[in-house]
């Protein structure tokens, strides 16, 4: 069956054929073979010879002929693999037989960052009629700008006299800069275009204009044109888009990337654009492109820089708020939640959101069962990237009653519930991708005609994940006060710290739901 490689989603000319197979019985081996003719080498394949999880492979091979030195290649992550390489002056070949598969481990880096792997790439390529050189670095980026983005940021005079009118007379480069990044989030929207050479060609400033939509590389370009009429300098940048944090491989110069983003210099600094986005903070980068090797186009040449850095302590969320349990266990509480950095990233979204849909996100985060909230308000601070949740909070039956006692989990607003997968021998190494650090500080009043009987003891855990600390302190007879601290760090670990990963947090969710007794007089 052939179809699109996007259909309905994206505008692209390439097609898939697949073969609808049903299988009888297992194990089952297919093999199969393909012939593609192509003028354009800018694209040379990689070779992965474990290609996904839980798939054994009996052979895979690779033989690229080409005149001598022209081809390129790096190795990665061959380890314990049996992999046969064999080089003459015109060609070059790589097989590997009887690989075991691969499990899929939960927290496991992205899939080819430590599975067997061979990049290739040519000194000198061909790419829809142009011609381009591939090291180093410089000389691919001055290619790219040469051949895919020169002539493309004309705009008309009426639109650069339009876009003038709109800046005024502000001279500041930055306010200048929020403006247009207003205007054009405000004019467009996009839409994924990957036909022939547009798939790294991106269309004229003008016809954005025009339009009024286009791709990541349409909308940067177009971008970069009207920040160039008001006089603000910036740069095309060319990065991996995904949550799991890919680099570009910086030794190894080849076409690379998916994505395009817009950096703007300032004080020996970069402020960052995402130009996709109708809804994206000016210099704000989420958690699919942050901190990650990104190209800079320049007229004078490539140059390689790392996006924005978000330190777990900059990705906070500070919730602070009350609650009462009364005597029948029914819980009543008012809560404000702050959320910044790449927490903020994933809250903004809940400004669009219908309070059913909010009612269905909130039952969700908070684990509570018969949860209702009451006039939710969010209050999305883009200028200062701050994401504030007001919420009015009933819980029925949260407490449970038996001999004259009320028990509850003490934390009832940010329980941390996740307790990693045990292994008895993990394979893989592992990942924490995002890092962050939350506070919680929360009043609780007890219901007349109640004593505390029991609650938690100070509890605190430091290792090289993270920290957590959990407090409560009694204020009077009728309140208490509970505060909680816990930093995750980002990073990448050796499989051996899994299971003082696992136990760190264990513990931490033993502590998130930790109960208070509470005994009637």
């Amino acid at each position: 069956k052939e179809h699109s490689v996007a259909e309905g989603f994206e505008i692209i000319d390439s097609k898939i054929i697949a073969l609808d197979y049903i299988p009888t019985q297992y194990p089952f081996t297919i093999v199969f073979e393909s012939v593609v003719d192509d003028a354009n080498t800018a694209f040379l394949p990689s070779w992965y010879p474990l290609d996904e999880p839980f798939v054994s492979v009996e052979n895979s091979s690779i033989s690229i002929a080409s005149e001598a030195g022209a081809v390129i290649c790096k190795e990665s992550n061959f380890g314990q693999y049996d992999i046969v390489k064999n080089q003459s002056e015109n060609r070059i070949s790589f097989t590997a037989k009887n690989l075991p598969a691969v499990k899929s481990e939960q927290y496991s880096p992205a899939f080819q960052k430590y599975v067997p792997k061979v990049l290739f790439s040519l000194k000198n390529f061909h790419l829809e009629g142009v011609d381009g050189e591939a090291t180093p670095w410089e000389k691919m980026g001055s290619w790219i700008y040469s051949s895919l983005l020169a002539g493309s940021d004309v705009l008309p005079i009426d639109v650069q006299e339009k876009i003038k009118r709109l800046v005024g007379t502000e001279a500041d480069p930055i306010k200048k800069a929020e403006i247009i990044y207003n205007y054009v989030q405000q004019r467009t929207r996009y839409v994924s275009i990957q036909l022939g050479i547009g798939g790294w060609k991106p269309m004229q400033a003008k016809d954005v204009e025009r339009l009024g939509y286009g791709d990541c590389k349409a909308l940067t370009n177009y971008t970069r044109a009207l920040l160039q009429v008001v006089g603000v300098p910036s740069y095309y940048a060319i990065v991996y888009s995904d949550k799991n944090k890919r680099d570009l491989q910086s030794d190894f110069v080849s076409i690379q990337g998916n994505h395009v983003i817009l950096a703007i210099p300032h004080q020996q600094k970069l402020l960052w654009l995402e130009c996709t986005s109708q809804t994206t903070p000016f210099n704000f980068l989420g958690q699919s492109t942050n901190d990650r090797t990104a190209l800079l186009i320049k007229p004078t040449g490539g140059e390689l820089v790392r996006t924005s850095v978000s330190a777990p302590k900059d990705n906070t969320q500070v919730t602070v708020g009350n609650y009462i349990v009364d005597s029948a266990g029914h819980l009543t509480g008012k809560l404000q939640i702050h959320s910044r950095g790449l927490q903020y990233d994933q809250k903004a979204s809940l400004e669009s959101k219908s309070e059913k849909d909010l009612q269905k996100h909130y039952e969700n985060y908070f684990h509570l069962e018969n949860i209702v909230i009451n006039s939710p308000k969010m209050i999305n601070n883009k200028a200062g990237t701050e994401f504030t949740e007001k919420l009015n909070i009933e819980a029925a039956m949260y407490a449970s009653t038996t001999n004259d006692r009320l028990v509850f989990p003490l934390n009832a607003f940010n329980q941390s519930q996740n307790v990693p997968q045990r292994y008895r021998t993990r394979m893989n190494p592992f990942e924490l991708s995002f890092g962050f650090q939350d506070s919680d500080e929360i009043t609780i009043d007890i219901p007349a005609g109640f004593r505390i009987e029991a609650k938690p003891e100070q509890f605190e855990i430091k290792d090289k994940f993270g920290e957590y600390k959990a407090e409560v302190t009694v204020i009077n007879e009728r309140q208490l006060l509970y505060k909680r601290s816990f930093l995750l760090n980002e990073g990448m670990f050796d499989r051996s710290d899994y299971e003082n990963f696992r136990k760190f947090r264990e513990q931490v969710a033993k502590m998130d739901n930790s109960k208070m007794v509470l005994v009637k007089i």
